[in-house]
């Protein structure tokens, strides 16, 4: 396809920052149409990114014949119902993360872009993807030998009690996904692989908070949460996720290995090797360097045929089981193994 005409549905901040414009320059790639929460929303953004339609009818925009794909970037409990929808009418499809509400939503999902002669991707976990390929090579080869621990920390925000509900705390809007749980997930997945078993424990500490109307609702998603979990290759994962943690490390992703560590924190990559007494910068030649290529990867693989990586439907799967078995761990206070054979 020379000419790839892009739907775009939820024009958010990820949206907007990345995929709009990231589409915009990609030769013979243009959006054509966009549909928001309100045709005054939707007007903002086609005014601010020149795209000539605005619709207020989501599955009109996927029905027309004149959009080839769709890129999705609304709240996680829209996903499910117009990848099927997209899908159905034969249309690419882009996703924004998380996948989906639930295992049974995303295994559905994945069923039925197995049947699709079309491409289905989900955006993948955009942490540190510079540094990436090097650090998988740098693991492949033995340089930090087997690895043992790794160690996330995702805290943040500083939700006091008087700071209004968001999406995210929201088990309507977001389903089983808590704060930034699947997206570290995903990335550490592509480092440790599968996990065979998973336990852990949350706790909400303030059980109401206003919506976007100034009404008390509750607060349904844990707004602090520990997992332990065990990959098959025998490597143990910690996570410590918070909301109400003011001041918080954030996206510090740690590894530990038999001959040496490294760790990702403040937007860099660094290693420690036996014997170092402090962790040094990763420095990475410019033809090494990965990174966002979202879009790019999307589009090439609707011309090319390019093998999806970051990220398929199977991958997305993958971390909405162990998301599952998070919810599991915490409904039932036991600790869960895998996979999971029913959703």
């Amino acid at each position: 396809m020379d000419n790839i005409r892009i739907g775009v549905i939820g024009a958010g901040a990820n949206t907007r920052s990345r995929h709009i414009p990231g589409f915009k320059t990609i030769e013979g790639v243009s959006v054509d149409a966009v549909c928001n929460r309100s045709i005054a929303s939707g007007k903002k953004a086609a005014d601010e990114f020149d795209i000539p339609r605005v619709m207020d009818d989501w599955q009109a925009l996927i029905a027309d014949p004149d959009i080839d794909a769709i890129c999705i970037g609304t709240w996680p409990y829209m996903h499910h119902p117009m990848v099927l929808a997209s899908l159905a009418a034969g249309k690419h499809v882009l996703t924004e993360a998380r996948m989906a509400m639930d295992l049974v939503q995303a295994r559905e999902m994945l069923v039925a872009s197995e049947s699709a002669d079309v491409i289905s991707m989900i955006v993948p976990a955009p942490f540190y993807l510079e540094y990436e390929p090097t650090v998988l090579e740098m693991l492949s080869a033995g340089f930090f030998g087997e690895l043992l621990e790794i160690h996330a920390r995702g805290m943040g925000g500083g939700y006091f009690p008087d700071a209004p509900l968001t999406w995210r705390q929201s088990r309507e809007l977001s389903g089983n996904n808590i704060m930034s749980m699947g997206i570290i997930n995903e990335t550490i997945r592509r480092y440790a692989g599968h996990e065979q078993r998973v336990v852990a424990h949350g706790k909400v500490f303030t059980t109401e908070r206003k919506d976007e109307r100034d009404q008390m609702q509750p607060v349904e998603v844990p707004e602090s949460l520990g997992i332990v979990s065990e990959h098959e290759g025998g490597t143990i994962s910690v996570y410590h996720f918070s909301t109400v943690s003011h001041m918080g490390q954030n996206g510090v992703l740690e590894f530990f290995g038999t001959k040496g560590s490294f760790k990702y924190e403040n937007g860099q990559a660094w290693i420690a090797e036996k014997g170092d007494r402090e962790f040094k910068a990763l420095e990475v030649a410019p033809e090494k360097r990965g990174g966002w290529r979202v879009e790019a990867d999307f589009i090439d693989a609707i011309r090319d045929g390019q093998p999806v990586t970051h990220t398929s439907f199977a991958d997305g799967v993958r971390y909405m089981e162990f998301t599952e078995a998070v919810q599991m761990s915490l409904r039932e206070g036991r600790r869960i193994d895998l996979p999971l054979l029913a959703g």
